[in-house]
């Protein structure tokens, strides 16, 4: 069910209908192996990762045409539109939530251990204000305090969350409706 919602599974008949900004708990500890444990978190948000990534490849053109300027000027527009100019601090507040300290947030996701790796993850399918999260066993390697701050954030949350999870007391603080 979780893979016909997150898009990895096709449908056999009907449709799933999506919201724009997903947030999905990505259980993949090495996808992310090259990346710097910051950006993997801004990489939650889309567009705003692909717009950063664009506008840095155009920052770097030394001598830029029209036509590559009024494209700057647009990702620009979706940087501001995406709360990219506070994103790494945004990013920081969720791993410093999630026990990942501020002197790992630079270093790559390789360098990391397991239980690191997948905090960061739940900080990236919690990141960029998702419409929706997809969370598969959230709690997992999270110790009691982690676990305490990931209610907060959820009871804070504001949009739909399904959530799976054998951890019942974290259940039993998150969910409106259960599905057994």
């Amino acid at each position: 069910f979780m893979k016909l919602l997150t898009g990895e599974s096709v449908p056999q008949q009907g449709t799933v209908v999506r919201p724009e900004k997903l947030g999905v708990l990505r259980q993949d500890q090495f996808a992310f192996d090259q990346y710097r444990v910051i950006d993997t978190v801004i990489m939650g948000n889309a567009r705003l990762w692909q717009a950063l990534e664009e506008r840095e490849h155009l920052y770097a053109v030394t001598d830029m045409t029209d036509e590559q300027g009024m494209r700057l000027a647009e990702l620009e527009g979706v940087v501001g539109e995406e709360d990219g100019y506070t994103a790494e601090s945004d990013a920081a507040v969720l791993l410093d939530g999630l026990d990942i300290p501020e002197p790992l947030h630079a270093r790559k996701m390789s360098g990391l251990q397991g239980g690191q790796k997948v905090r960061v993850l739940l900080a990236q399918a919690l990141f960029g204000g998702p419409q929706a999260l997809l969370l598969d066993e959230p709690t997992n390697h999270l110790d009691l305090d982690s676990i305490h701050w990931l209610i907060d954030f959820l009871g804070r949350y504001d949009g739909t969350l399904i959530v799976i999870s054998h951890d019942r007391h974290f259940l039993n603080a998150v969910c409106t409706h259960t599905a057994d």
